[in-house]
């Protein structure tokens, strides 16, 4: 090793000390206080549009395959909503595959969507990495894929012209951190996850993390329940859950709002009535979670997907595929859903739905 190898080595390391340092110095009081704050950040209207202000004119008679991870999932079918609402009246035609659950069982889905003679392909929900053939054949047909939720990453990544999505950590943490301020740091967690899913194993490690930062809180057990197969699995889950745990279970954090649907069931209900758990889910926002947000019923916050503003902004980046313009770039902020703000924001139709005038300011856009 030489002599500024070595030098460089120490400097790192007296970095990575005075790093660790700082964070083991921060005591729970700080910890909870830098929770509120971003609580409070992520709970705060969506008034102001962040999203793009220029961007080329909607073309027209475009037929688009929307290629479905699960319609049956309620944020998959609002954002399929989303997208036909944001095309009516531009003269575009859009066909769907429904995969049931199973895209990711096989690589020949875009495929079949190709022998559809689409002009475009949205994959909604699907794993791109595991479709990496089929979009090697769309790009050499020349035909667009935008992605949402098909890869960990926004923006152009495996194979996407660009990728819709919230950041998986940041929704997670959101998700933590309110359970760690609603509990004044002394909740009993478990953690719901789909380890079929990258992006909700992404969530899942950062509930994880969120939840060893605060010392009075207690990590019980991180569940591996596929959406897909929650259905006949909860029960059963649940029962375990309760019979290892009993009281000391307080709380639960899932990376979906279709772990607590199903702990609505009389069955399931009925294992959790004595310890009345509080669940947080770090995503999707379905209308039975602002129910039961609002019922202060089981669910206490969400961290939802503005699934209406995605189906549009999927439609836009498709665009500016067609017109050989740059993906917009755009990342939706965080939002969290509680009892709190749940008059606004789309709240009172039990959706996020921000007031941020988003489809005039496309509209604007696909006017020039």
């Amino acid at each position: 090793m030489t002599a500024i190898q070595s030098k460089c080595l120490t400097v790192l390391l007296v970095a990575f000390c005075l790093i660790t340092d700082a964070v083991a110095q921060e005591n729970p009081m700080q910890f909870l206080s830098r929770a509120n704050a971003k609580v409070a950040k992520a709970a705060a209207l969506k008034t102001r549009w962040e999203g793009p202000v220029d961007g080329p004119k909607l073309l027209k008679k475009k037929k688009i395959v929307f290629i479905a991870s699960d319609l049956s999932d309620p944020s998959i079918s609002g954002l399929f909503n989303g997208v036909k609402e944001a095309i009516n009246g531009a003269g575009w035609e859009i066909l769907y595959i429904d995969c049931r659950g199973r895209c990711n069982q096989g690589a020949a889905i875009v495929s079949q969507a190709l022998d559809m003679s689409p002009n475009g392909i949205i994959l909604a929900g699907v794993d791109a990495a595991g479709q990496a053939k089929g979009l090697a054949a769309a790009a050499h047909a020349k035909v667009p894929v935008v992605g949402w939720h098909a890869s960990i990453k926004s923006g152009p990544a495996d194979g996407l012209f660009t990728n819709i999505t919230s950041n998986p950590k940041e929704a997670a943490q959101i998700a933590a951190l309110y359970g760690v301020v609603e509990s004044n740091s002394k909740a009993g967690i478990v953690v719901f996850s789909d380890t079929s899913n990258p992006y909700s194993v992404a969530k899942s490690n950062a509930i994880v993390e969120v939840i060893k930062q605060c010392e009075s809180c207690r990590l019980l057990s991180v569940e591996d329940v596929p959406v897909a197969e929650a259905n006949t699995k909860m029960l059963h889950v649940v029962e375990n859950l309760t019979k290892k745990f009993g009281a000391k279970w307080t709380h639960a954090i899932g990376v979906n709002d279709v772990y607590f649907d199903l702990m609505e069931r009389p069955a399931i209900a009925a294992l959790i009535s004595t310890n009345k758990v509080s669940g947080l889910s770090a995503g999707d926002g379905s209308s039975g979670a602002f129910k039961r947000i609002r019922a202060s019923s089981l669910q206490i916050g969400t961290v939802p997907e503005p699934l209406l503003m995605h189906g549009w902004q999927l439609v836009d980046e498709l665009n500016r595929a067609f017109s050989d313009v740059a993906p917009s770039g755009y990342v939706t902020p965080v939002h969290l859903v509680t009892a709190q703000n749940i008059a606004y924001d789309g709240g009172p139709k039990n959706v996020f739905d921000p007031g941020n005038d988003y489809r005039s300011q496309y509209q604007r856009i696909w006017a020039k």
